[in-house]
């Protein structure tokens, strides 16, 4: 059954509104049985290094080499003043200051908690963890994502967070039709992931995310392999969560033209369109809510389909892709903010984060410096003086203006 819209839409200010900070007094547990009313960021955890116990080597920081000048696939680095020398791993960078620079591994247990912990301080209600099947074949990344999940629900308990697994189909080479559902059943087998305590519920079952249906950027597997897909979990019980591309309505720029698009897309449960890099300033982010996303709502309540907006707060891929016009400028969170607003203001009573982790596309929204590494050959972005809790601080912050607990803001409410 579908979830009403929260009732209480408070008048848009113009600004002024101080927040108080009270990361410190956070003890509760979020309700686990309804995404209504939440804030979850994508949790990719797919960092590795050499001596991590993955043997997987350098995984995302760089290619296949230690990071170092020349090679790094990264345009954000992460503050590690909080972590502990066992969750730190030298690169060949060096800081302005001399020191050697460190990066952390997603496969320490450690650290994912850590990352659980800081969720809960900031009042950010959870993760989807990230699950590319591209990768389920391979039994050393099977191991690695199995224990990335094993440590996302073991911080979820432990933080009172809650948390679920995306399937990311990207890379697929065919419509394997079993690769999946195989790996869904194994996880419930093995760490019986959908009665986990902490596990996300949304209409009294278990969701489950299937991103990357729909989009025309030639991807190998077919529309029809994704509704089968759809219809099974549902088979099995679950609530499914769908990413799609930002102009699935209309079938447009980045989207397929299929008539049976819409019929797939309707087989869901939650709706939610892929917008990172579709816009670039707090204006262009507005327009884009009113004159796209509000349809969509309307077109998903029609339906009796919930809908899930996603925000970033910026975006670089200067160092994995070598392009630097690409680079989206995050204005001190008022860019993430002008979104945040916009989706509350149409009328969303959920959010997609994306992401708390990936420094690679600069959307990281958890602890990051303006003090990266200084060598010839690598360009990082930094986060424009603001204190490193900064963007977690923001989102939590959503979550309490979708609960209707402080106002709406146009402009980003005082964080301190």
């Amino acid at each position: 059954m579908h979830r009403p819209l929260l009732s209480f839409l408070p008048l848009l200010l113009m600004g002024g509104f101080s927040l108080a900070d009270d990361t410190n007094n956070r003890n509760d547990v979020v309700d686990r049985s309804t995404l209504t009313g939440k804030v979850m960021c994508g949790y990719q955890g797919w960092f590795n290094c050499p001596g991590d116990g993955a043997d997987l080597g350098w995984i995302h920081w760089s290619r296949n080499q230690p990071p170092g000048p020349g090679n790094v696939t990264v345009d954000m680095w992460p503050d590690l003043t909080e972590y502990d020398d066992d969750e730190l791993y030298e690169t060949k960078f060096k800081h302005a200051d001399g020191r050697t620079a460190e990066v952390f591994s997603s496969a320490n247990e450690k650290t994912v908690l850590r990352h659980f912990q800081w969720m809960q301080q900031y009042g950010i209600d959870g993760a989807f963890v990230q699950r590319f099947a591209n990768g389920l074949k391979n039994p050393k990344h099977r191991a690695h994502k199995n224990s990335v999940l094993a440590n996302a629900a073991k911080g979820a308990n432990q933080h009172g967070r809650t948390f679920a697994v995306m399937y990311d189909l990207s890379g697929i080479k065919s419509d394997d039709a079993n690769l999946v559902q195989r790996d869904w059943l194994a996880l419930q087998k093995q760490q019986a992931i959908a009665g986990n305590e902490a596990y996300l519920h949304h209409d009294g079952k278990p969701v489950v995310s299937i991103w990357g249906i729909g989009f025309n950027d030639g991807r190998k597997y077919s529309l029809e392999y994704c509704h089968n897909l759809i219809k099974w979990f549902k088979s099995q019980g679950c609530t499914v969560m769908i990413g799609i591309p930002t102009y699935w309505r209309t079938q447009t720029r980045d989207t397929m033209e299929d008539e049976a698009l819409h019929e797939t897309i309707a087989s869901a449960d939650i709706v939610s369109p892929w917008t990172v890099g579709r816009y670039r300033t707090p204006k262009q982010a507005r327009r884009h809510a009113t004159e796209v996303s509000a349809k969509d709502l309307a077109w998903c309540k029609k339906r009796n389909l919930d809908y899930l907006p996603v925000v970033f707060p910026g975006f670089s891929w200067y160092n994995l892709k070598g392009n630097q016009d690409a680079a989206i400028p995050r204005l001190k969170g008022e860019f993430l903010w002008s979104q945040i607003s916009s989706a509350k203001k149409i009328g969303c009573d959920m959010i997609y984060v994306a992401m708390f982790d990936e420094v690679d596309e600069g959307t990281a929204i958890f602890k990051c410096t303006d003090d990266p590494p200084v060598n010839d050959g690598a360009k990082f972005i930094g986060i424009e003086g603001v204190p490193t809790d900064h963007y977690l601080k923001i989102v939590g912050a959503a979550g309490k203006l979708l609960r209707g607990e402080i106002p709406l803001t146009e402009s980003l409410p005082v964080l301190d």
